[in-house]
């Protein structure tokens, strides 16, 4: 019997922006859908967000631990597996250690699952840096695992902007397709997307963020930091910003863009991460302030009733790691196209 209902398991979840993405996406075949089975992540604040907004009738199905301690055996059959695998070791911001680093290897837990459970396919995300990372050899040892692993795969890097998304955030994701399966994954074509407005500005204001909506509370910002904004002009940072001497930063060797970087209202934002301190909060186009996580979390497409849980710094890093929902729903959504025999728009992959 044609599988039409996929059950998907989830490694590094997150706050859940990949689980959203899929448990919304809908097709012109409306039995083709994808449903929530289990998920592990190791961060109590981050299992809790995903728990109130992705499976609140079944908490028990997230399992929060390490996953180099996760029992295997007792997660479950599933026909589906997502794992954004920790992207620090192969980001482009910092060492770049690769398989060298702590986070470089973890990939392997999604390939032991993909062994043991067989899922019909696949989806794995990491950061664009990865194809440089060890100089490429890291990308191309992921590969060969996957596809030894017995799985036809898809890499291509989404530049998620062309989506729809209002954010500048490009991200390397393989779709794996299991190798005795006759379907042939493309890459969706952003040309849909070409009209969709992706101003930052739009997805800050239109509509209006309620006043009393969650994790909208303002950072505090120190009178020398409010000062030092009044002279940055939007897309302007720090260092490209004409400042008085008493307001400039002496930091030998650093010119990172995103220091006190302001936003281009009538363009994406760029990408945003779960850092904040020193600067490196993303900084609002004409108020004098930093983002609230509310904001931020608009910048990744959640919706406004999605609750993060946890601190205040622990939401910001959670929304930072976290996958753009209507950029993880459009390939989701071309899975399910794949899976259902609908011919879509496709063009060659970009890596």
């Amino acid at each position: 019997m044609e599988t039409t209902v996929f059950k998907l398991g989830e490694l590094f979840c997150g706050p859940g922006g990949l689980a959203l993405g899929a448990v919304s996406a809908a097709i012109e075949k409306e039995e083709y859908k994808i449903v929530h089975e289990w998920s592990n992540d190791y961060d109590p604040s981050t299992c809790d967000t995903y728990r109130k907004n992705i499976c609140p009738d079944r908490p028990e199905s997230v399992i929060c631990g390490d996953v180099r301690t996760l029992d295997m055996e007792s997660l479950g059959a599933i026909d589906a597996l997502a794992f954004g695998f920790p992207c620090n070791d192969f980001s482009v911001v910092g060492e770049q250690k690769g398989f060298n680093g702590t986070f470089g290897p973890l990939y392997t837990y999604g390939v032991k699952v993909l062994k043991r459970y067989r899922p019909l396919w696949f989806l794995a995300e990491n950061v664009g840096g990865l194809q440089s990372a060890n100089g490429g050899k890291a990308f191309e040892k992921i590969k060969q695992d996957l596809v030894e692993a017995g799985y036809k795969i898809y890499p291509n890097l989404y530049k998620f902007e062309q989506y729809g998304v209002p954010q500048a955030r490009h991200r390397m994701i393989i779709v794996g397709i299991r190798e005795d399966l006759p379907y042939e994954f493309q890459i969706p074509s952003p040309a849909p997307y070409a009209s969709c407005d992706v101003a930052c500005r739009t997805a800050l204001e239109e509509p209006p963020i309620p006043k009393d909506a969650a994790n909208h509370e303002l950072t505090r910002q120190s009178p020398q930091v409010v000062e030092r904004l009044k002279y940055i002009k939007p897309g302007e940072n720090a260092f490209t910003a004409s400042l008085p001497e008493e307001l400039q930063l002496h930091v030998k060797g650093a010119r990172i863009s995103q220091i006190y970087k302001r936003l281009s209202p009538d363009k994406p934002s760029y990408t945003v991460t779960g850092s904040g301190g020193g600067g490196t909060h993303i900084y609002h186009y004409s108020e004098n302030r930093a983002l609230t996580n509310r904001e931020r979390a608009r910048l990744q497409t959640f919706p406004d009733t999605y609750v993060f849980e946890g601190s205040k710094e622990s939401v910001r890093k959670q929304i930072g790691m976290a996958v753009p929902v209507k950029g993880a729903k459009v390939i989701f959504e071309a899975v399910l196209r794949t899976f259902a025999g609908i011919p879509y728009e496709a063009v060659q992959p970009f890596l």
